[in-house]
């Protein structure tokens, strides 16, 4: 069986290599553009059959060069979210989606993309459905009107597509292989690095009516992500546009508990059990001004509503921020050493 997985280098992509490996499938034609070379990382540990470059594969797959090909895992776009350049965005996230799935229904292949909870934007409901989508900047837009696309040709559940499609709309997803993302990485990961070489985790102050670090976010490990993309894989007749989050929104604090509880222990071994088990010092965490830049672009609370995901027929739990984020800290913590 063979599959392509675009953005293959960058986050999700490579977890979800990792995820199709482990259940023995190889035959994987991964494809990104390694400009940022130190990506290759996320590649180097797992199995793919062919690895083809952004720039050249979108027109050799329109025109049958692969043969058969199973499904396309579409993780590949423009993730920043500070990007300003509308151009650039809409034709990187919006454009090539759009020539994407005209080749893909052209010969049967199913299409599993990676939508955004960014549609959302200034919504305080996070339901799939038109009247919630209020996106605050350029990238929101380059995936909800992607979204809008897919319902205006095959219908708000998709079903008249020739084959699959189904579309995710990821909350704030943390997790291993996101080393690469710079500023747009996890605040997880952010927090694990700044406790390193501060002692203490940084978050934002107060602002929109939260206190400081009180801002709440539907946060989810990439693994939970995985097994949803590949729970759809093994059910090709399930299509439409998911929400992809735990169903639980989290606070910022909660995320630097974990961090700080866990690394406290494994950073810092001389801590002693009763220091571990005490309510996080206070001096270990720093609450930074509100940046500029991102007042009136900024989500205070976000909340994957599930009833469509569940309705589908997924049912296995999610991990929550004091399960997951602790075993995201061990596994960086694990290449430490």
């Amino acid at each position: 069986m063979r599959v392509v997985v675009t953005g293959a280098a960058g986050f999700i992509g490579s977890n979800l290599v990792a995820g199709l490996n482990a259940r023995g499938i190889t035959d994987i034609i991964a494809v990104d553009e390694l400009t940022q070379g130190d990506k290759f990382r996320n590649l180097a540990d797992v199995q793919i059959g062919h690895y083809e470059d952004a720039s050249d594969f979108y027109g050799r797959f329109a025109a049958g060069h692969y043969g058969k090909v199973e499904a396309v895992f579409h993780e590949g776009a423009c993730s920043d979210t500070m990007e300003q350049n509308g151009q650039y965005m809409m034709r990187n996230n919006y454009g090539v989606s759009c020539d994407l799935l005209v080749a893909c229904q052209a010969q049967r292949t199913r299409l599993l993309y990676a939508s955004s909870a960014a549609v959302y934007g200034g919504s305080s409901t996070f339901k799939e459905s038109p009247e919630f989508e209020l996106p605050l900047n350029v990238y929101g837009y380059s995936k909800l009107l992607f979204d809008q696309c897919l319902r205006r040709t095959y219908g708000p559940d998709f079903s008249g597509a020739k084959a699959q499609v189904a579309g995710f709309r990821y909350f704030n997803v943390y997790g291993p292989r996101e080393q690469h993302k710079g500023r747009m990485a996890s605040v997880a990961f952010h927090q694990f690095n700044q406790f390193l070489q501060e002692g203490r985790v940084k978050l934002f102050g107060e602002y929109g009516g939260y206190g400081p670090g009180e801002q709440l976010r539907d946060f989810i490990h990439v693994d939970d992500v995985v097994a949803v993309n590949l729970w759809f894989f093994d059910h090709p007749g399930k299509r439409g546009v998911f929400n992809l989050g735990t169903g639980r929104a989290q606070s910022f604090n909660d995320v630097a508990n974990a961090v700080v509880a866990e690394l406290s222990k494994s950073v810092a071994p001389n801590a002693t059990k009763s220091e571990v088990d005490l309510e996080i010092e206070p001096q270990k965490i720093a609450y930074i001004p509100f940046p500029e830049a991102l007042r009136g672009k900024y989500q205070c609370f976000t909340q994957a509503d599930l009833t469509a995901l569940r309705a589908a027929g997924y049912e296995h739990a999610f991990a929550d921020v004091a399960t997951g984020v602790t075993r995201y800290m061990r596994a960086l913590g694990a290449n430490l050493r």
